[in-house]
Protein backbone atom coordinates (compact mmCIF):
# COMPACT_ATOMS: atom_id res chain seq x y z
CA UNK A 1 0.00 0.00 0.00
CA UNK A 2 1.61 3.50 -1.27
CA UNK A 3 1.95 5.99 2.07
CA UNK A 4 0.86 8.88 -0.65
CA UNK A 5 -2.77 8.57 -0.28
CA UNK A 6 -2.38 7.83 3.55
CA UNK A 7 -0.48 10.92 4.31
CA UNK A 8 -2.35 13.07 2.02
CA UNK A 9 -5.72 12.11 3.97
CA UNK A 10 -3.45 12.60 7.20
CA UNK A 11 -2.64 15.74 6.29
CA UNK A 12 -6.28 17.01 5.99
CA UNK A 13 -6.91 16.31 9.42
CA UNK A 14 -3.63 18.08 10.74
CA UNK A 15 -2.16 21.49 11.45
CA UNK A 16 -0.05 22.10 8.78
CA UNK A 17 3.27 21.28 9.32
CA UNK A 18 2.25 18.26 12.32
CA UNK A 19 2.98 15.40 11.78
CA UNK A 20 5.41 13.08 13.01
CA UNK A 21 4.01 9.60 12.29
CA UNK A 22 1.34 7.48 10.36
CA UNK A 23 1.40 3.93 10.64
CA UNK A 24 -1.50 1.41 10.61
CA UNK A 25 -3.17 0.78 13.60
CA UNK A 26 -5.30 -2.71 14.97
CA UNK A 27 -6.58 -5.75 13.01
CA UNK A 28 -9.78 -4.95 11.96
CA UNK A 29 -11.48 -6.84 9.28
CA UNK A 30 -13.67 -4.33 7.38
CA UNK A 31 -11.68 -0.55 7.13
CA UNK A 32 -8.24 0.50 6.70
CA UNK A 33 -6.66 2.04 10.19
CA UNK A 34 -4.37 4.18 11.07
CA UNK A 35 -2.70 6.17 13.77
CA UNK A 36 -1.37 9.84 13.26
CA UNK A 37 1.35 11.53 15.51
CA UNK A 38 1.53 14.60 15.65
CA UNK A 39 3.94 16.57 17.67
CA UNK A 40 3.73 17.84 21.28
CA UNK A 41 0.45 18.94 21.42
CA UNK A 42 -2.19 18.13 23.79
CA UNK A 43 -3.99 15.92 21.58
CA UNK A 44 -0.96 14.67 19.93
CA UNK A 45 -2.45 11.28 18.47
CA UNK A 46 -5.89 10.31 16.29
CA UNK A 47 -6.81 7.48 14.49
CA UNK A 48 -7.45 8.19 10.55
CA UNK A 49 -9.82 5.63 8.56
CA UNK A 50 -10.20 4.61 5.34
CA UNK A 51 -13.81 3.31 5.41
CA UNK A 52 -14.75 0.61 2.52
CA UNK A 53 -17.43 2.11 0.64
CA UNK A 54 -18.24 -1.46 -0.29
CA UNK A 55 -19.37 -2.75 2.99
CA UNK A 56 -20.46 1.03 3.43
CA UNK A 57 -21.61 2.44 0.21
CA UNK A 58 -23.48 5.43 2.28
CA UNK A 59 -20.53 6.73 4.25
CA UNK A 60 -22.19 9.91 4.65
CA UNK A 61 -24.95 8.22 6.42
CA UNK A 62 -22.02 6.48 8.89
CA UNK A 63 -20.96 10.06 9.69
CA UNK A 64 -24.49 11.56 10.15
CA UNK A 65 -25.26 8.75 12.54
CA UNK A 66 -21.64 8.59 14.51
CA UNK A 67 -22.80 12.83 15.35
CA UNK A 68 -26.26 12.08 16.75
CA UNK A 69 -25.26 9.26 19.04
CA UNK A 70 -21.70 10.52 19.74
CA UNK A 71 -23.09 13.95 21.17
CA UNK A 72 -26.03 11.94 22.86
CA UNK A 73 -23.17 9.70 24.55
CA UNK A 74 -21.30 13.06 25.58
CA UNK A 75 -24.37 14.85 27.06
CA UNK A 76 -25.39 11.60 29.43
CA UNK A 77 -22.34 11.27 30.52
CA UNK A 78 -21.44 14.86 31.52
CA UNK A 79 -24.66 13.97 33.39
CA UNK A 80 -22.98 11.28 35.44
CA UNK A 81 -20.14 12.51 36.07
CA UNK A 82 -20.39 13.02 39.29
CA UNK A 83 -22.32 10.07 40.16
CA UNK A 84 -20.67 7.30 38.32
CA UNK A 85 -17.30 7.44 39.36
CA UNK A 86 -15.81 5.41 36.70
CA UNK A 87 -13.88 6.93 33.67
CA UNK A 88 -15.52 6.42 30.81
CA UNK A 89 -15.35 8.28 27.24
CA UNK A 90 -16.03 8.27 23.91
CA UNK A 91 -14.32 8.60 20.73
CA UNK A 92 -15.07 12.48 19.18
CA UNK A 93 -15.39 13.15 15.48
CA UNK A 94 -12.10 14.97 14.37
CA UNK A 95 -12.89 17.69 11.45
CA UNK A 96 -10.51 18.23 8.31
CA UNK A 97 -9.04 21.90 8.15
CA UNK A 98 -12.08 23.33 6.15
CA UNK A 99 -14.49 21.63 8.52
CA UNK A 100 -15.49 18.58 7.40
CA UNK A 101 -15.63 15.64 9.39
CA UNK A 102 -14.49 13.59 5.89
CA UNK A 103 -12.62 13.70 2.96
CA UNK A 104 -13.02 12.03 -0.46
CA UNK A 105 -9.53 12.05 -2.35
CA UNK A 106 -8.97 11.99 -5.64
CA UNK A 107 -9.79 8.04 -6.19
CA UNK A 108 -13.26 8.42 -4.44
CA UNK A 109 -11.93 6.70 -1.15
CA UNK A 110 -13.57 7.92 2.28
CA UNK A 111 -11.33 9.45 5.21
CA UNK A 112 -12.48 10.62 8.52
CA UNK A 113 -10.89 10.58 11.72
CA UNK A 114 -11.25 10.32 15.56
CA UNK A 115 -9.79 11.45 18.31
CA UNK A 116 -7.37 8.56 20.34
CA UNK A 117 -8.52 7.32 23.88
CA UNK A 118 -4.98 7.59 25.86
CA UNK A 119 -4.31 4.80 28.49
CA UNK A 120 -6.32 2.11 27.20
CA UNK A 121 -5.75 -0.61 25.53
CA UNK A 122 -7.79 -3.97 23.67
CA UNK A 123 -7.76 -7.37 24.29
CA UNK A 124 -8.20 -9.96 21.36
CA UNK A 125 -9.91 -12.51 24.10
CA UNK A 126 -10.90 -12.61 27.43
CA UNK A 127 -8.01 -13.03 30.25
CA UNK A 128 -10.29 -13.74 33.43
CA UNK A 129 -13.32 -13.71 34.90
CA UNK A 130 -12.41 -9.96 36.05
CA UNK A 131 -12.45 -8.72 32.02
CA UNK A 132 -15.12 -10.66 30.91
CA UNK A 133 -17.04 -9.10 33.84
CA UNK A 134 -15.79 -5.37 32.53
CA UNK A 135 -16.65 -6.65 28.89
CA UNK A 136 -19.97 -7.12 29.96
CA UNK A 137 -19.85 -3.61 31.68
CA UNK A 138 -18.93 -1.92 28.99
CA UNK A 139 -21.85 -3.27 26.75
CA UNK A 140 -24.47 -2.71 29.30
CA UNK A 141 -23.09 1.21 30.10
CA UNK A 142 -23.13 1.78 26.19
CA UNK A 143 -26.80 0.27 25.67
CA UNK A 144 -28.17 2.32 28.79
CA UNK A 145 -26.45 5.38 27.93
CA UNK A 146 -28.01 5.05 24.73
CA UNK A 147 -31.24 4.12 25.99
CA UNK A 148 -33.44 7.35 25.91
CA UNK A 149 -32.68 7.85 22.33
CA UNK A 150 -34.78 7.10 19.87
CA UNK A 151 -33.90 4.71 17.36
CA UNK A 152 -35.06 6.26 14.25
CA UNK A 153 -33.25 9.33 15.01
CA UNK A 154 -30.47 6.93 13.54
CA UNK A 155 -29.97 5.95 9.31
CA UNK A 156 -29.80 2.16 8.82
CA UNK A 157 -26.37 2.10 7.04
CA UNK A 158 -26.10 -1.68 7.05
CA UNK A 159 -30.01 -2.64 5.71
CA UNK A 160 -30.18 -6.73 6.25
CA UNK A 161 -26.98 -6.49 8.69
CA UNK A 162 -27.74 -9.12 11.99
CA UNK A 163 -30.91 -10.65 10.16
CA UNK A 164 -30.01 -13.94 9.69
CA UNK A 165 -33.01 -15.56 7.61
CA UNK A 166 -31.10 -12.30 4.80
CA UNK A 167 -27.64 -13.66 5.18
CA UNK A 168 -29.43 -17.74 4.34
CA UNK A 169 -30.60 -15.87 1.66
CA UNK A 170 -27.25 -14.34 0.30
CA UNK A 171 -25.71 -17.87 1.09
CA UNK A 172 -28.19 -19.52 -0.99
CA UNK A 173 -27.96 -17.46 -4.06
CA UNK A 174 -23.98 -17.68 -4.00
CA UNK A 175 -24.36 -21.16 -3.54
CA UNK A 176 -26.47 -21.46 -6.95
CA UNK A 177 -24.06 -19.15 -9.05
CA UNK A 178 -20.89 -20.21 -7.58
CA UNK A 179 -18.89 -22.97 -8.42
CA UNK A 180 -18.38 -24.72 -4.73
CA UNK A 181 -14.78 -26.03 -4.15
CA UNK A 182 -15.36 -29.87 -2.60
CA UNK A 183 -13.49 -30.81 0.59
CA UNK A 184 -14.81 -32.89 3.28
CA UNK A 185 -14.82 -29.31 5.35
CA UNK A 186 -16.83 -27.49 2.81
CA UNK A 187 -18.83 -30.90 2.70
CA UNK A 188 -19.34 -30.15 6.43
CA UNK A 189 -20.10 -26.68 6.07
CA UNK A 190 -23.04 -27.41 3.79
CA UNK A 191 -24.41 -30.08 5.83
CA UNK A 192 -23.80 -27.98 8.55
CA UNK A 193 -26.02 -24.87 7.29
CA UNK A 194 -28.89 -27.11 6.49
CA UNK A 195 -29.19 -29.01 9.45
CA UNK A 196 -30.34 -25.64 11.47
CA UNK A 197 -32.15 -23.28 8.63
CA UNK A 198 -35.46 -23.57 10.45
CA UNK A 199 -34.42 -21.70 13.67
CA UNK A 200 -32.98 -18.90 11.93
CA UNK A 201 -35.98 -16.55 11.94
CA UNK A 202 -36.49 -16.62 15.76
CA UNK A 203 -35.56 -13.53 16.49
CA UNK A 204 -37.18 -11.63 14.12
CA UNK A 205 -40.44 -13.15 14.24
CA UNK A 206 -40.17 -12.28 18.12
CA UNK A 207 -39.58 -8.69 16.74
CA UNK A 208 -42.37 -9.25 14.41
CA UNK A 209 -44.60 -10.05 16.83
CA UNK A 210 -43.65 -7.32 19.34
CA UNK A 211 -42.43 -9.63 21.62
CA UNK A 212 -38.88 -7.55 21.04
CA UNK A 213 -38.67 -4.36 20.93
CA UNK A 214 -35.58 -2.42 18.61
CA UNK A 215 -33.25 -0.08 20.19
CA UNK A 216 -29.76 0.82 19.44
CA UNK A 217 -27.51 -1.42 19.19
CA UNK A 218 -23.45 -1.19 18.96
CA UNK A 219 -23.37 -3.97 15.97
CA UNK A 220 -19.94 -5.39 16.54
CA UNK A 221 -19.87 -5.72 19.89
CA UNK A 222 -16.68 -8.37 20.22
CA UNK A 223 -13.74 -8.35 22.68
CA UNK A 224 -11.42 -6.27 21.35
CA UNK A 225 -13.94 -3.31 20.55
CA UNK A 226 -13.98 -3.02 24.17
CA UNK A 227 -11.06 -0.62 25.89
CA UNK A 228 -9.91 -1.48 29.41
CA UNK A 229 -7.61 1.53 31.22
CA UNK A 230 -4.04 0.61 30.88
CA UNK A 231 -3.53 0.79 34.70
CA UNK A 232 -6.98 0.01 36.29
CA UNK A 233 -8.43 -2.87 33.52
CA UNK A 234 -11.57 -1.06 34.09
CA UNK A 235 -13.59 -0.62 30.65
CA UNK A 236 -13.63 2.54 29.61
CA UNK A 237 -15.12 3.13 26.00
CA UNK A 238 -16.52 1.08 23.03
CA UNK A 239 -14.89 1.63 20.16
CA UNK A 240 -15.34 0.39 16.10
CA UNK A 241 -18.84 2.51 16.25
CA UNK A 242 -19.52 2.29 12.56
CA UNK A 243 -22.21 0.06 12.84
CA UNK A 244 -24.42 1.65 15.37
CA UNK A 245 -28.05 1.33 13.70
CA UNK A 246 -31.15 0.37 15.41
CA UNK A 247 -31.68 -2.91 15.96
CA UNK A 248 -32.39 -5.86 18.59
CA UNK A 249 -30.13 -6.43 21.53
CA UNK A 250 -30.32 -9.53 21.95
CA UNK A 251 -27.86 -9.50 18.88
CA UNK A 252 -25.17 -7.22 20.29
CA UNK A 253 -25.23 -9.25 23.66
CA UNK A 254 -25.17 -12.80 21.87
CA UNK A 255 -22.55 -11.45 19.61
CA UNK A 256 -20.60 -10.41 22.96
CA UNK A 257 -21.11 -13.19 23.93
CA UNK A 258 -19.81 -15.65 20.79
CA UNK A 259 -16.66 -13.63 21.31
CA UNK A 260 -15.80 -13.41 24.82
CA UNK A 261 -16.91 -16.97 26.00
CA UNK A 262 -14.78 -18.41 23.11
CA UNK A 263 -10.74 -18.16 24.81
CA UNK A 264 -9.21 -19.31 21.51
CA UNK A 265 -10.71 -16.45 19.35
CA UNK A 266 -11.84 -16.27 16.05
CA UNK A 267 -8.64 -17.15 13.91
CA UNK A 268 -7.43 -20.22 16.04
CA UNK A 269 -6.16 -23.12 14.30
CA UNK A 270 -7.10 -25.63 16.84
CA UNK A 271 -10.63 -25.41 15.73
CA UNK A 272 -11.47 -28.74 17.47
CA UNK A 273 -10.39 -26.73 20.94
CA UNK A 274 -13.09 -24.64 20.69
CA UNK A 275 -15.31 -24.78 23.46
CA UNK A 276 -17.91 -22.17 24.43
CA UNK A 277 -16.95 -21.28 28.46
CA UNK A 278 -19.81 -21.13 30.91
CA UNK A 279 -18.31 -19.43 33.33
CA UNK A 280 -17.13 -16.64 31.34
CA UNK A 281 -20.93 -16.28 29.79
CA UNK A 282 -21.98 -15.93 33.56
CA UNK A 283 -19.17 -12.94 34.29
CA UNK A 284 -20.05 -11.35 31.29
CA UNK A 285 -24.13 -11.33 31.80
CA UNK A 286 -23.38 -10.23 35.44
CA UNK A 287 -21.16 -7.15 33.80
CA UNK A 288 -24.16 -6.33 31.88
CA UNK A 289 -27.20 -7.02 33.78
CA UNK A 290 -25.94 -4.27 36.67
CA UNK A 291 -26.30 -1.59 33.68
CA UNK A 292 -29.05 -3.11 32.10
CA UNK A 293 -31.07 -4.20 33.86
CA UNK A 294 -33.46 -0.57 34.29
CA UNK A 295 -34.11 -1.01 30.67
CA UNK A 296 -34.86 -4.81 29.76
CA UNK A 297 -37.96 -6.00 29.85
CA UNK A 298 -39.19 -9.53 30.60
CA UNK A 299 -39.20 -10.72 27.09
CA UNK A 300 -35.82 -9.54 26.61
CA UNK A 301 -34.21 -12.51 28.71
CA UNK A 302 -36.21 -15.12 26.91
CA UNK A 303 -34.27 -14.70 23.87
CA UNK A 304 -30.68 -14.35 25.33
CA UNK A 305 -30.15 -17.76 25.15
CA UNK A 306 -31.65 -17.66 21.09
CA UNK A 307 -29.60 -14.73 20.44
CA UNK A 308 -25.83 -16.49 21.57
CA UNK A 309 -26.74 -19.68 19.68
CA UNK A 310 -27.97 -17.55 16.47
CA UNK A 311 -25.01 -15.15 16.36
CA UNK A 312 -22.29 -17.99 16.71
CA UNK A 313 -24.43 -19.72 13.63
CA UNK A 314 -24.74 -16.52 11.76
CA UNK A 315 -21.12 -15.30 11.89
CA UNK A 316 -19.95 -18.43 10.83
CA UNK A 317 -22.74 -18.30 8.04
CA UNK A 318 -21.62 -15.07 6.80
CA UNK A 319 -18.14 -16.43 6.71
CA UNK A 320 -18.44 -19.56 5.07
CA UNK A 321 -20.43 -17.47 2.32
CA UNK A 322 -17.65 -14.99 1.58
CA UNK A 323 -15.49 -17.96 1.22
CA UNK A 324 -17.12 -19.14 -1.45
CA UNK A 325 -18.26 -15.81 -3.24
CA UNK A 326 -14.29 -15.40 -3.39
CA UNK A 327 -13.28 -13.72 -0.24
CA UNK A 328 -15.27 -10.45 -0.89
CA UNK A 329 -16.23 -8.83 2.21
CA UNK A 330 -13.27 -9.94 5.49
CA UNK A 331 -9.72 -9.33 4.65
CA UNK A 332 -8.66 -12.91 3.95
CA UNK A 333 -4.62 -13.60 4.44
CA UNK A 334 -5.21 -16.80 1.99
CA UNK A 335 -8.38 -18.16 -0.26
CA UNK A 336 -9.09 -20.75 2.56
CA UNK A 337 -9.09 -18.11 5.41
CA UNK A 338 -12.60 -17.11 5.82
CA UNK A 339 -13.28 -21.31 5.31
CA UNK A 340 -11.27 -21.93 8.61
CA UNK A 341 -13.12 -18.91 10.82
CA UNK A 342 -16.26 -20.36 9.82
CA UNK A 343 -15.28 -23.34 10.66
CA UNK A 344 -14.61 -21.92 14.19
CA UNK A 345 -17.70 -20.49 14.27
CA UNK A 346 -19.58 -23.92 13.39
CA UNK A 347 -17.50 -25.60 16.06
CA UNK A 348 -18.76 -22.76 18.74
CA UNK A 349 -22.12 -23.04 17.97
CA UNK A 350 -22.22 -26.92 18.55
CA UNK A 351 -20.65 -26.05 21.92
CA UNK A 352 -23.31 -23.42 22.65
CA UNK A 353 -26.09 -25.62 21.41
CA UNK A 354 -24.42 -28.49 23.88
CA UNK A 355 -24.82 -26.36 26.67
CA UNK A 356 -28.15 -24.72 26.48
CA UNK A 357 -29.38 -26.59 29.66
CA UNK A 358 -26.48 -24.74 31.72
CA UNK A 359 -26.99 -21.01 29.78
CA UNK A 360 -30.57 -21.05 30.01
CA UNK A 361 -29.61 -21.63 33.94
CA UNK A 362 -26.96 -18.73 33.92
CA UNK A 363 -29.82 -16.59 32.09
CA UNK A 364 -32.82 -17.24 34.78
CA UNK A 365 -30.57 -17.55 37.52
CA UNK A 366 -29.58 -13.39 36.83
CA UNK A 367 -32.74 -12.13 35.82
Amino acid sequence: MSVDPVLAAAERFSPEGGIVAVQEYGGGNVNDTFLVTLGEAADSRFILQRLNRRVFPQPELVMGNLRTFTRHLQRRQQQELHSSGRRWETPEVRFTRDGSDYWIDPQGSFWRSLSFIEQARSLDSISDLDHAAEVGYALGRFHRLLSDLPPDLLSDTLPGFHLTPGYVRQYDQVLEECRQPRSPEVDFALKFIDRRRAGVSVLEQARNDGRLTPRIIHGDPKVNNVLLDSFTGLAVAMIDLDTVKPGLVQYDIGDCLRSGCNPLGEETADREAVRFEADLCQAILRGYLSQARNFLRPPDYDYLYDAVRLIAFELGLRFFTDYLAGNLYFKARDPEHNLARALVQFKLTESIESQAGTIKTIIRDLR
